[in-house]
């Protein structure tokens, strides 16, 4: 589908979007030594992913003591640790992860306070507790209104089928939206595969691009398959650690550049960070309140 026949950013004739998310919430050197937990190591990581053609870095960040953490101020310099390494040249992209450790009130929070360029937030987490929908539609209201680009994480298709329903009933209102299809779980033994991209892809309603992200070694065939249907890709030790021969990956540029060796195959060339903000409206348009 050529990119000005559909939503901007969707279709095979729209550039790829590469996205490295080089550590997680749970990974550590103990996983591999190449994990970047502080900033300087994002930072140098996130510079080797963007050499290597990714666009954006989906950025966790963890305390001193190497954990999962959703405070602003760590956001806050982190982000300006990262940005004085690319400069523009990426999308920074927090992240509002619970982790097992964080209520929607907080994610929310932190949101608001730091006022990202990107977001990544699940709908499972953020609607499927017992906070009031009212304060849900304020917050993507407010999302809407900021321009933040909010990659929308679905696990599976009845979270697709809830993300249709929050916006089909005015809860979520039209914005900077990006799906995030996660293939596969965490859960020991269950790996990716292309197939699993299927049924989502049967579930969404075309209004959107969307990402593929998956988990083991057939990241990157999975990244392929998503390229090649017309969707975007997100590689990176947080769900993987291994190259598509399975062999354990150097670093994480090295998983980026897989998918990019595989767009130049496909005939798709690579997206640029500039042209992904093109994708959605200014989000410096309106002040938030």
């Amino acid at each position: 589908m050529p990119a000005s026949s559909g939503p901007p950013g969707r279709g095979f004739e729209a550039p790829l979007l590469i996205a490295v998310a080089p550590n997680g919430a749970r990974r550590t050197l103990a996983d591999h030594p190449a994990v970047p937990l502080a900033p300087d190591a994002l930072a140098a990581t996130a510079k080797a992913c963007l050499d290597e053609g990714a666009a954006m870095l989906h950025l966790h960040v963890r305390t001193p003591e190497g954990r999962h953490t959703l405070d602003a101020d760590t956001y806050l310099a982190a982000t300006r640790v990262v940005r004085r390494a690319v400069g523009r040249r990426m999308v920074i992209q927090i992240t509002t992860e619970a982790a097992g450790i964080y209520r929607p009130p907080e994610q929310m929070a932190v949101v608001r306070a730091v006022r990202p360029e990107a977001v990544s937030l699940s709908v499972r987490e953020l609607a499927g507790g017992d906070a009031p929908e009212s304060g849900l539609a304020s917050f993507f209201s407010w999302l809407a209104r900021a321009r933040v680009m909010t990659q929308i994480i679905l696990y599976d298709v009845p979270d697709v089928f809830l993300w249709n329903d929050l916006r089909r009933r005015g809860v979520v209102p039209e914005g900077p939206w990006f799906p995030l299809f996660v293939l596969g779980r965490y859960a020991a033994g269950r790996v990716s595969a292309p197939r699993d991209l299927l049924p989502f892809l049967g579930a969404e309603d075309g209004m959107y691009p969307w990402c593929v992200c998956a988990f083991g070694p057939r990241e990157n065939a999975c990244a392929i398959a998503a390229a090649a249907l017309g969707g975007h890709a997100r590689v990176g030790f947080e769900n993987n650690l291994s190259l598509r021969d399975g062999s354990p990956a150097q670093d994480n540029a090295a998983l980026v550049r897989q998918v990019a060796e595989g767009a130049r195959a496909l005939g798709r060339r690579l997206a640029a960070a500039d042209e992904v903000r093109a994708w959605f409206p200014d989000r410096r348009l309106e002040k938030p309140r």
